[in-house]
């Protein structure tokens, strides 16, 4: 079995790429050739500050879908191992036509990200 990994980039204008490979150090290569993706391009060098191995590159996958779908705050989080302040940060405020509500993780509201095309059960958002 081949394991993948998802990882995050501190990209130079200090803004986050997440990805998932099954070459962790090539991949990091690739992307300071500039030959990663289009979005590190123009914000090189790249630096590793995070990353998971997972038991198939299929899992590191989805799990990079996940992480792209949280907040700045939760990234960071996860990068500096502050593993308690996910579940907090997860929440998110949820708007209805007549009401808001705030959603937790247990809650099973659905949200998407703006542009995402893709929607995530927060409940099935845990921390590692």
């Amino acid at each position: 079995m081949e394991y993948g990994y998802t990882y995050i980039l501190e990209c130079s204008d200090g803004s986050y790429y997440v990805g998932s490979t099954n070459d962790l150090e090539r991949r990091i290569a690739q992307h300071n050739a500039g030959e990663g993706s289009e979005y590190t391009k123009p914000r090189l060098p790249v630096k590793l500050v995070y990353f998971e191995e997972c038991l198939s590159i299929k899992e590191a996958f989805l799990r990079e879908k996940q992480i792209q779908g949280w907040s700045r705050k939760k990234r960071e989080a996860l990068i500096e191992k502050q593993h308690e302040k996910l579940p907090e940060l997860a929440k998110k405020v949820v708007s209805t036509s007549s009401t808001t509500e705030t959603a937790s993780p247990d809650s099973g509201i659905e949200t998407a990200e703006p542009g995402s095309g893709t929607a995530t059960a927060l409940s099935s958002i845990t921390p590692d």
